[in-house]
C-alpha cells in the first residue's frame, strides 16, 4: 500500500524526492503514449527549474500556461511549487480581453503556450506593454531536457505556488493564492481519519479530466502526487474519454453532474467495463436525485463522494461519503455533508456570530487549506477572511444536528453553470455598449443538462428592438461562450427596491418555482 511512511509530507518537493527515492520506477504522470516516472520527474523538474533561471524567473516570479490539460503544465507546476515560483493556469475558453488582464495582473514574466494558442497568445501579447516571453510548451520541454538539473533552495511551505482565477462580483477576476500547505494540509487529517477514500495502492490511478484552470483539475495532481500514485491526464473532457480511462484502468476521478451525465448517456457506456472504477467525486453543481440513481446503476461498484468547496479552499472542504448515498433517495442527499477532518465549519448571521443549528446564515470555513488571500486586493481579502481565520463562501446555509451543511441558496449572485463559475456582474459588463439595450440584468436560471445556465433581462432603449441572436453574439465576442447568456428576456422595466437596486430574486423566481432550493 502507498503512503504509510510519510504522513507529515506537506510539498511538492518533499514528496517528488520521496517517491523518487522509494518508488522510482511508479509512473507520475501520463498522456496518451507518453508516461513520466517519478524518477524521471525528480530529475526534469529540475531541469525547467534550470530554464526558469535560463529566463529570469525565480521564487516568487509568476509564469502563466496557456492551453488545455497537460501532463506539460503539471510538470511545469511541480517545478514551480519545489522552487516558489507562481504558476497561474488560464482556461483555454477564456476570450483574449480575459486572457490578457490575467496576465497583466500577474505580471507573468513567462507564458507557456500550447501550441494551438500560439496564435491566440501573439495576438495577446503583441498589444501588452510589458509583455511577457512566449515559449511554446513541446519547445521549451526539448531545451529543457538539454539542461543541467539546477540547484535549488527549497519553497517556504506558505509561500505561494499556484494562482488561480475566480470571478468576482466587480466584473474582474480575483487570483486566489494557493500554498504547498494549502494543497497538502489536509491529507494528514484525513489519513489519521482512516478514511477509506485516501487509501491508495500501488495500481490506483486518478483521472484528470476537469480544466487545469480550476481546483477541481488541477487540485488531483497533489493527490495523486501525495499518495505516490498515477494521474492519467485527459486534455479536455469528452465522455469517450473518460469511458476510455475508466477502461484502463482509472479509479479514481472528479467530475461535475453535467460531466457524469454525458458519460452515462454515451453508447460506449453500455460496453464499458467500470469495476476498476473504486471511488467518483462529484461537485461543483448539486446532483439531481434522477441523475444520480442513473449513475449509481451504470457504475454499481464505484463509492459516490459529493464533495464542497471552493478555489479559495483549495478544493473540499465537506463531503458527503458513499454510506450516506442510496437509490432510493434519502435527506441526507439533499446535503453537501460534512466537514472533512482538519476542516471547521459553521453557520454565521450577518453580525459574524454562529447561529443555533437549523437555522440559515452563511457557510463560513476555517481551514489550513484557505488561501492567505487574493493577489494584490487587500480589501476583498479582509471582506472574504475574518480576523480570526474564518473564510465567509457567500453561500447561505443550514446545519442540522449532525454537522450535515444544507446549501440554501447563494449570498452572493454567483451562476454555477456546468461547474464553471459565473458572475452576473461580468455578464452585465460585456452586454453593457449594446446599442439597443438601455439595461441589463443576468440571472441563473434551471438547466437540466448544466444545472444554471445564463439568461438576460434586457430593457430595450426607447424605439429600439433587441434580438436575441444579436445579444448573444456580441456577448461572446467579449467573453467566453460558457459565460455569454443561452437565453434573452426583454422586459419594460427593472424591478427595484426603494434604494434602488435590482431585485434579481424577483427576475429569478418564476424560473424557480417548485425547485428544492434556489441554486441548482
Amino acid at each position: 500500500m502507498a503512503g504509510e511512511t510519510h504522513q507529515d509530507l506537506q510539498s511538492f518537493d518533499e514528496f517528488i524526492k520521496h517517491w523518487a527515492s522509494v518508488s522510482p520506477n511508479q509512473i507520475a504522470l501520463e498522456m496518451g503514449e507518453r508516461a513520466t516516472t517519478y524518477g524521471e520527474a525528480e530529475v526534469l523538474t529540475r531541469r525547467i527549474i534550470a530554464l526558469f533561471k535560463e529566463h529570469g524567473v525565480g521564487p516568487g516570479d509568476r509564469i502563466a500556461w496557456l492551453g488545455k490539460n497537460s501532463d506539460r503544465f503539471f510538470l511545469l507546476l511541480h517545478a514551480a511549487a519545489r522552487n516558489g515560483v507562481v504558476i497561474a493556469p488560464i482556461g483555454w475558453r477564456l476570450a483574449p480581453p480575459e486572457v490578457t488582464y490575467i496576465l497583466q495582473d500577474t505580471g507573468t514574466k513567462v507564458l507557456f503556450v500550447e501550441e494551438d494558442f500560439i496564435d491566440t497568445a501573439n495576438e495577446v501579447t503583441g498589444v501588452m506593454e510589458n509583455a511577457p516571453r512566449v515559449l511554446e510548451a513541446e519547445s521549451a520541454f526539448r531545451s529543457a531536457q538539454a539542461l543541467d538539473p539546477a540547484e535549488f533552495e527549497p519553497a517556504d511551505k506558505d509561500d505561494a505556488i499556484l494562482q488561480l482565477y475566480t470571478s468576482g462580483t466587480t466584473g474582474n477576476p480575483k487570483g486566489v493564492a494557493l500554498s504547498n500547505r494549502n494543497m497538502f494540509a489536509l491529507r494528514k487529517p484525513g489519513l489519521d481519519a482512516s478514511l477509506p477514500w485516501q487509501t491508495y495502492y500501488e495500481d490506483d490511478c486518478i483521472l484528470a479530466a476537469m480544466p487545469c484552470a480550476h481546483i477541481g483539475g488541477t487540485g488531483l495532481s497533489a493527490v495523486a502526487m501525495s499518495a505516490g500514485i498515477r494521474a492519467q491526464v485527459l486534455p479536455e473532457f469528452t465522455p469517450d474519454g473518460v469511458l476510455r480511462a475508466i477502461q484502463n484502468g482509472a479509479t479514481h476521478m472528479f467530475l461535475v453532474p453535467a460531466a457524469i451525465q454525458f458519460v452515462i448517456q454515451h453508447p460506449l457506456a453500455k460496453e464499458t467495463d467500470f469495476s476498476n472504477l473504486r471511488y467518483l467525486m462529484y461537485g461543483a453543481a448539486p446532483m439531481p436525485l434522477e441523475l444520480l440513481k442513473q449513475a449509481v446503476a451504470t457504475m454499481p461498484q464505484a463509492g459516490f463522494l459529493q464533495v464542497y468547496g471552493m478555489t479559495e479552499t483549495c478544493g473540499t472542504v465537506t463531503m458527503l461519503p458513499p454510506e450516506d448515498h442510496s437509490l432510493e433517495g434519502n435527506e441526507r442527499m439533499r446535503s453537501a455533508g460534512k466537514a472533512v477532518p482538519g476542516v471547521e465549519a459553521q453557520i454565521r448571521d450577518k453580525e459574524n456570530k454562529e447561529v443555533p443549528r437549523g437555522e440559515i446564515g452563511e457557510i463560513c470555513i476555517r481551514s489550513p487549506s484557505n488561501t492567505a488571500g487574493y493577489w494584490k486586493l487587500a480589501e476583498a481579502t479582509a471582506k472574504t477572511i475574518d480576523a480570526a481565520g474564518w473564510l465567509h463562501t457567500g453561500d447561505a446555509g443550514i446545519m442540522d444536528e449532525d454537522g450535515y451543511i444544507y446549501i440554501q441558496d447563494r449570498i452572493k449572485d454567483m451562476i454555477i453553470s456546468g461547474g464553471e463559475n459565473v458572475y452576473p456582474a461580468e455578464v452585465e459588463s460585456a452586454i453593457y455598449g449594446h446599442p439597443a439595450i438601455a439595461e441589463v440584468a443576468v440571472i441563473g436560471i434551471p438547466s437540466e443538462q448544466w444545472g444554471e445556465e445564463v439568461k438576460a433581462c434586457c430593457v430595450p432603449k426607447p424605439g429600439m428592438d433587441i434580438d436575441a441572436g444579436d445579444v448573444i453574439a456580441y456577448t461572446r465576442e467579449r467573453i467566453a461562450a460558457f459565460k455569454a447568456p443561452k437565453s434573452i428576456d426583454v422586459i419594460s422595466e427593472m424591478p427595484r427596491n426603494a434604494s434602488g437596486k435590482i431585485l434579481r430574486r424577483q427576475l429569478r423566481a418564476p424560473y424557480w418555482e417548485g425547485q428544492d432550493r434556489q441554486v441548482s
